[in-house]
């Protein structure tokens, strides 16, 4: 546990709480991961790196290829190895999935950055 929960980073409210590796804001909804020993969340927030199955660094509208095969739901085939996705976006996405994209064939999908490798 936090012993001194910090103040909300965007509306300052000084009612924040735990809730498991999160602190919330009941006042604005925001959610954050508290940041480091010695660091402030300024610090940690503007330093979000993302890195892909090799490790390399993935930016905003980066071409990744799959590098495996990926199940998709609704969809016999899936999304085959090799497949190149163009334009990335990263996100903060539900269940580790942090990339947002667009796939021809498939439309709209979120990604995990762990099954792709920047071309």
């Amino acid at each position: 546990m936090i012993e001194n929960i910090p103040p909300c980073p965007q509306c300052s409210s000084e009612y924040t709480y735990e809730m498991n590796n999160l602190v919330v804001c009941p006042e604005c909804g925001h959610e954050w991961v508290p940041a480091a020993d010695g660091a402030s969340a300024t610090e940690t927030a503007g330093e979000r790196v993302i890195k892909d199955a090799v490790g390399n660094v993935l930016n905003d509208g980066d071409t990744v290829t799959v590098v495996k095969a990926l199940k998709v739901k609704g969809n016999p085939s899936g999304i085959k190895a090799g497949t190149k996705v163009r334009n990335i976006r990263l996100v903060d996405g539900v269940d580790g999935h942090d990339i947002d994209c667009r796939i021809d064939g498939f439309g709209a999908m979120q990604l995990k950055s762990s099954v792709v490798k920047k071309a």
